[in-house]
């Protein structure tokens, strides 16, 4: 890192011809040329010229002026502006000056200019907002695109709305007026909605956002804490121009509205990084459109903070530190399954190790770890990737998920070959994991065997910091609940809520947590998967030798205040 600072300031301190020949983009007769022509035209920049004969691109030109500039080079196609951070520079200012204001943090505006050394501009932007000013460097082009399609329309949610004209889609049947169709999808109107409900999205928190069409229009709903909330109606004759929007970033076709489709698109928002992937379904109505989106400037989150308790943490632990063994982990779609995998690996010593993992997709891009993508469209399977994986001398190896019964085989060859592997499931808890293999067609003594520990987890939402509350249950709220140890006398005991408030949009809670239980497979219970025993007897063995359930868990956690015990019941029961 040291070096690549030093190699930084040293370009920085040469001129734009020098920097180009530094890095081998063209030689010092191309460059000799290039000044003899800027003898002639003063007006011509060395870069333009340069990019003018061929002998860089545009946007080599743009990442060398970075360095003269000193200041980050943005792509702003791939930036999505928030509007109040749009409204803090009038678009007089912002097109006078050539600048996009991007995102504002604490006392600090981070905007775009053309040409960050411009310090008269700097200042004037200080004076106007009463801020430090974090300047960036994107091309005049862009910022003028930028300009014209965030500052033309302007205005709430509702008057965007009124500007946008769909009288040239035709409509009839299944057949649409494309290229109608696909020039409103690139006008300013459709680029705000679009943008609006996707940075609303961020700001709100949302795991996902749905565009559900209906015979009344198209309705918006945000998946926040794993809850779906209705935030608006859109109406029935923008939604073509919306869903073509979504398809065309994502780079689906917008022909084709019979089959589902799958992309994806990248995206900056202020200073944070959002992968979001793409799914559309046929429906009676049109198209249904999911966006997931990752928030990829979250990083990678700690095995402390997910969720676990000190004992559970240390369990999990002495798990992944085994070298070899099968470990693993299950519950639904959306219960945090990955979050937890990915912690795990970046706890691992990957300088000693060779990790591989085989993902569907890959969501974290973590360091000295080899990251495989499925791709079934050119037959990069699961179980075809774990072949060649194994010859490339693997300590580690995680799968995304057992899907098929061909890459379960594989990974437990792999396990009883002296490789540590991590895997998921879709199970209702940990012991089924077990039967579940037997179903896929793993012989029990091979399971046995290879599996070194399983575990089961949910998520919970965090009851809200700002508005909680205790209160006092009914008497045999928690002797009705059955749970697996001591619980407090009654009368003698208090659980909480959230009362509601702005910062938890009255919902009564904020953020999630995980709940677990975590099966260590030890003798008696390697014993009992050998003769092919049920799995409630296994869960009964496991218990005895104090496993909590996601149910013993959650209740805990209720009891600390952390989430609710209606939370607990609606994902643990």
């Amino acid at each position: 890192m040291e070096d690549e600072g030093k190699k930084r300031n040293y370009l920085s301190n040469l001129r734009l011809g020098e920097i180009f020949i530094n890095q081998s983009m063209i030689n010092s007769e191309q460059l000799k040329k290039a000044l003899e022509i800027q003898k002639t035209d003063s007006k011509k920049k060395i870069g333009e010229i340069l990019v003018s004969q061929g002998a860089i691109t545009q946007k080599q030109l743009l990442q060398a002026l970075q360095h003269v500039y000193e200041a980050e080079y943005i792509e702003l196609e791939d930036v999505i502006l928030d509007p109040e951070i749009v409204s803090i520079i009038p678009k007089r200012i912002a097109v006078r000056y050539k600048i996009v204001p991007l995102s504002k943090e604490n006392n600090t505006l981070t905007i775009a200019m053309a040409n960050p050394l411009d310090v008269n501009t700097i200042d004037y932007i200080k004076e106007y907002t009463k801020m430090d000013v974090n300047p960036k460097f994107a091309s005049e082009e862009d910022i003028t695109n930028v300009l014209s399609t965030h500052y033309e329309v302007g205005g709430h949610f509702d008057d965007i709305l009124e500007k946008v004209d769909v009288s040239n889609v035709s409509e009839y049947g299944d057949e649409v007026n494309l290229s109608a169709l696909e020039a409103i999808s690139q006008e300013a109107p459709v680029i705000q909605l679009v943008n609006m409900i996707i940075v609303q999205g961020i700001k709100e928190r949302a795991s996902d956002i749905h565009l559900e069409p209906n015979k009344r229009g198209l309705l918006v709903r945000y998946r926040i804490d794993g809850i779906l909330h209705d935030v608006r109606m859109l109406p029935a004759r923008i939604k073509p121009a919306i869903i073509s929007r979504i398809k065309i970033l994502s780079r689906m076709d917008i022909a084709e509205r019979r089959l589902p489709q799958d992309g994806r698109f990248q995206l900056r928002f202020g200073a944070r990084e959002v992968d979001l992937r793409i799914s559309s379904i046929p429906t009676v109505y049109e198209e249904k459109i999911v966006m997931r989106l990752l928030d990829k400037s979250q990083g990678v989150i700690s095995l402390d903070s997910v969720g676990f308790t000190e004992k559970q943490l240390g369990e999990f632990r002495g798990m992944i530190k085994s070298s070899y063994g099968v470990i693993l982990i299950t519950g639904p779609t959306g219960s945090g399954k990955s979050t937890t995998l990915y912690g795990a690996l970046n706890e691992i010593d990957s300088i000693e190790k060779n990790v591989i993992t085989v993902e569907d997709p890959v969501e974290y891009k973590l360091e000295r770890i080899n990251q495989i993508n499925v791709r079934p469209k050119i037959d990069l399977t699961f179980a075809n990737a774990l072949r060649s994986i194994l010859r490339q001398d693997p300590d580690i190896i995680m799968i995304g998920e057992m899907r098929d019964p061909e890459t379960a085989h594989i990974a437990v060859q792999s396990a009883l070959t002296g490789h540590l592997v991590f895997s998921t499931l879709h199970t209702n808890d940990a012991v089924s994991s077990l039967t579940r293999m037997v179903d896929m067609g793993i012989a029990p003594f091979l399971i046995s065997s290879s599996v070194i520990g399983v575990m089961a987890q949910r998520l919970v939402r965090r009851i809200c910091p700002r508005c909680i509350e205790e209160y006092t249950p009914e008497k045999d709220v928690l002797e009705n609940l059955k749970v697996n140890f001591k619980v407090p006398d009654p009368g003698k005991f208090k659980l909480y809520r959230g009362k509601g408030c702005d910062y938890c949009k009255n919902t009564g809670y904020r953020g999630r947590t995980a709940i677990f239980e975590i099966v260590r497979i030890n003798d008696e219970i390697r014993s009992m998967i050998m003769k092919n025993t049920s799995s409630n007897e296994i869960k009964e063995a496991a218990i005895k030798n104090g496993m909590r359930t996601l149910l013993d868990n959650g209740v805990a956690q209720a009891l600390e205040g952390t989430t609710t015990i209606d939370e607990v019941l609606r994902v643990a029961v």
